[in-house]
């Protein structure tokens, strides 16, 4: 079976056959075997391949790594446990946000304590304009999974949906904004996640409690892990339901 996986990614890049060919030291007549065929690679090329393309070897070659492999890596991949959001230190965010350079994506209902940090908004702006990729996802105020949530809070059943208009008309400084664009969901939030390219804060929710009193892991992908590409495909899920916001 052809590896539309691999295919596309390659695509995705921009990159021919003979570009990953030579980046992965073999014959171009290897790579589209590894396409045509959906025959598997070897791990050093597995590696270079995956770190090319951005991609996760799991993701490319869901078959390569048995399970306890993968766990094993996966557990690599957690750089830090958090009790709760708030223990995040706040050097931590500053540079999460400072180096990234490819991809800013911020999934959450509210997210307004990113704004605490004034620098927030024009670096988001910056790495725009610089040619990043900068995607926002704030919950629509008007869902029923939205104010379910601040009922389950004990808020009250307005309470978050006000928080998010507030959050909109502080972030329509963005809309319009090169590389960057602003949507707004209706999924249950089981996470709040804060991607900054190969980085994330995942801020788990927990029945009847705030998002800042959730634990928090702070992930770093790997190319052989799971645990970040399972987060970042569950971003792009979200993403690909939401809408523009009704400012």
């Amino acid at each position: 079976m052809a590896n539309q996986r691999l295919r596309d990614a390659l695509l995705r890049n921009g990159m021919t056959i003979e570009d990953a060919a030579g980046r992965a030291g073999v014959d171009p007549k290897t790579v589209e075997r590894w396409i045509t065929t959906g025959r598997t690679p070897y791990p050093k090329h597995r590696h270079k391949l995956a770190t090319l393309l951005r991609e996760a070897e799991g993701y490319l070659w869901p078959d390569a790594l048995d399970a306890a492999t993968s766990a094993a890596v996966a557990e690599s991949e957690v750089v830090q446990v958090y009790p709760n959001r708030n223990a995040v230190p706040h050097e931590a965010w500053d540079r999460l946000l400072g180096q990234a350079t490819a991809r800013v994506d911020v999934l959450v209902y509210v997210g307004m304590f990113l704004t605490e940090n004034p620098a927030f908004v024009p670096a988001l702006r910056a790495k725009g304009g610089d040619g990043g990729r900068v995607r926002l996802l704030f919950g629509d105020p008007d869902s029923r999974e939205v104010q379910r949530r601040s009922t389950d809070e004990g808020i009250g059943r307005a309470a978050i949906s006000a928080k998010i208009r507030n959050a909109l008309a502080f972030f329509r400084q963005l809309d319009g904004a090169s590389g960057v664009e602003i949507r707004c969901h209706g999924t249950t939030l089981y996470n709040s996640i804060y991607r900054y390219d190969d980085e994330m804060i995942v801020n788990p929710h927990v029945y009847g409690i705030p998002a800042p009193h959730a634990p928090a892991l702070h992930l770093r992908r790997l190319s052989a892990g799971c645990l970040f590409e399972t987060y970042a495909q569950s971003f792009e899920r979200v993403w690909e339901t939401a809408k523009a916001p009704k400012w």
